[in-house]
Parts: structure tokens; sequence; C-alpha cells
């Protein structure tokens, strides 16, 4: 049995969420503490049959100084918080996503994303999304996707533009600086994005 196999029937939620060209495998609990300890460790995604050639969140950390103590304290939250984008094909690891926590009281989820630059510009981003998005929707406490965005990012502004997100507003943040808010309901994702 392999370390996801087992995870699956541990955690539920943490089976990989497949697009056409990727992957989106949960980081376990146990693959966090060891992120914790050294993120360059090159046997660290060997047992799970991928590489990290681009040393996506390595030499930048990313989100992991947020979700390695959330995943601390609450490792049943390990499918939301953090998935390696690992691409079918090549067997390695391309990008990550995941949401900064659990759904609010009123049912908001916020994502966040990247690709590494080598894998840019072959729409990757917008399925690592859809992915994200199509597996989270069918939690029924999520009622609303929210994806926040630099104005200046006009590829991820033109992303969830097409997909029909609504702006709603704009918010400083501490690292990127301002970013547009972007909300879709989960019914309407649901509705023209999910098939049966």
């Amino acid at each position: 049995m392999s370390s996801m196999q087992g995870a699956s029937s541990q955690w539920p939620g943490m089976e990989a969420i497949a697009t056409r060209r990727l992957e989106l495998q949960a980081v376990l609990p146990s693959e966090y503490r060891l992120l914790a300890q050294d993120r360059s460790e090159p046997r660290l995604w060997v047992d799970r049959g991928f590489g990290n050639p681009h040393r996506h969140l390595v030499d930048d950390p990313g989100p992991l100084p947020y979700r390695i103590p959330q995943i601390a304290e609450h490792p049943e939250r390990a499918p939301y918080l953090l998935r390696m984008a690992v691409h079918r094909q090549a067997r390695c690891i391309i990008g990550s996503a995941g949401f900064h926590g659990m759904p609010d009281a009123d049912g908001m989820i916020e994502i966040g994303l990247e690709v590494v630059p080598q894998w840019r510009g072959q729409g990757l981003a917008k399925e690592i999304l859809h992915g994200m998005w199509g597996w989270v929707v069918r939690q029924p406490e999520v009622r609303t996707l929210r994806y926040c965005v630099s104005p200046s990012n006009d590829a991820s502004q033109a992303i969830i533009q097409g997909i029909g997100g609504t702006l709603i507003g704009q918010q400083m943040d501490e690292i990127d600086g301002p970013e547009d808010i972007y909300e879709l309901e989960a019914q309407e994702y649901r509705e023209r994005f999910v098939t049966r």
C-alpha cells in the first residue's frame, strides 16, 4: 500500500484531484513535519512517485509558514490547505494550490495558487483552479468562492474574469500589496462547470 492510499483511509478527502494533465496531490500531515525541517530534502516526494526539479516551495516557502502550524493544530484540514500540482506525464511538481483555511461562517473559502515559471503560459493555472474549485464546491458548507489577485497580474485577472468572477472590492495584502477581490457563488460554479 502506498503512503497516499494509507492517507486516504486515515484522512477523508486526501485522494488526488485529477484534471486533464495534472494530479493535485494533498500534502500529508507527516510531510508537513518534514517540510518544517528541510524543504529541500530530495527524498521528500519519492515515495509519492514524483519529483520537484523546479524546487517549488524550496527557495521561496510560499504559504508553508502559515500552513505548517495550521496542520500541526488541525491535521484533518490537510485536504484543503495545500496540494502539489503534479504533471501527470512529466511526474514533477509544476506548482501548488490551496485554500487559506476552512470555509468561514458565511461559507466563503479563498484560494491561492502558483505555477512555476518554467510551466507558465500553458493554461495550467486555470486547470488547477478548476480542479480545486470543482472539488471544493461538492462540500455542502461551501457557498462562496473567493480569488484575490494583484491588479497588475494580467494572466490571473484574465482567468478569473473569464470564469465569471465578480469584482467585489480591493484589499491590501501585507506581503503582496493591493489585491482585487473576486467572488463567485458555489451554486453558480456548479451549474456552469461541474459535470455530474
